[in-house]
C-alpha cells in the first residue's frame, strides 16, 4: 500500500496519483477471473455488472483527505503530526517542493521507523526529505510552480511503470 502526502498543490498531486493507481491509467485492468466468478456467485445481477465494470487497482491512499481525523488531531494533539499519525502501509511518498515541509518530514520519519520505504519527490536541493528518503527524485528548479510542473511527468512515468509491472497484457 502506497501512502502519499504533500501540501497545497502537492496535496492535489497526492490525490492525482491515487486516481491513476486505483483504476486503469492507460491499460485496461479487468478484474481477475476468480473475482469475477465470486462476484457473480454472490449476486448474479449486480455481480455481472461489477465483474464487467470494476478495474484492478493498486492500493494507494492520499493522507491529505481525512478532514475529520486531521482536524481532530490538530485540535487534540498537533496538526503537524496528522500525516505521521496515518502512516500504516508499505511505502511512503512524500511530496515537498522545498523538501522541508515539517508535516511531510514527520510522516517520513514515522515511515522509516516503522520499516516503510520512503520516496521523496522534491525540488531545489531536495531539502531534509532527500536526506531521509530511500529514493529521492529532485527536479532542478527553484520556483514552486516550476517544481510542480516537473513533478507531473515524473509521477505519471512512475504510474505508467507500476501499471506496466502489475498489469502486463
Amino acid at each position: 500500500k502506497l501512502l502519499i502526502a504533500g501540501n497545497g498543490g502537492s496535496a492535489a498531486d497526492s490525490d492525482h496519483i491515487v486516481g491513476e493507481l486505483m483504476k486503469g491509467f492507460v491499460k485496461r485492468r479487468p478484474v481477475s477471473a476468480k473475482l469475477a466468478k465470486a462476484l457473480k456467485q454472490t449476486d448474479p445481477e449486480r455481480g455481472a455488472e461489477l465483474a464487467k465494470k470494476l478495474q484492478g487497482g493498486l492500493p494507494a491512499i492520499a493522507l491529505t483527505n481525512h478532514a475529520a481525523l486531521s482536524s481532530a488531531f490538530a485540535n487534540d494533539v498537533d496538526g503537524t503530526l496528522s500525516y505521521a499519525q496515518q502512516v500504516n502501509g508499505d511505502i511512503f511518498l512524500g511530496i515537498s517542493t522545498s523538501g522541508n515541509a515539517e508535516n511531510v518530514m514527520y510522516a517520513a520519519v514515522t515511515a522509516k521507523a516503522k520499516g516503510l520505504k520512503v520516496i521523496g519527490l522534491t525540488g531545489k536541493t531536495g531539502g531534509k526529505l532527500a536526506k531521509i528518503a530511500d529514493v529521492s527524485i529532485i527536479v532542478p528548479e527553484q520556483e514552486t510552480y516550476k517544481i510542480q510542473e516537473l513533478h507531473l511527468p515524473i509521477y505519471h512515468a512512475l504510474c505508467l511503470m507500476l501499471e506496466d509491472r502489475f498489469y502486463a497484457e
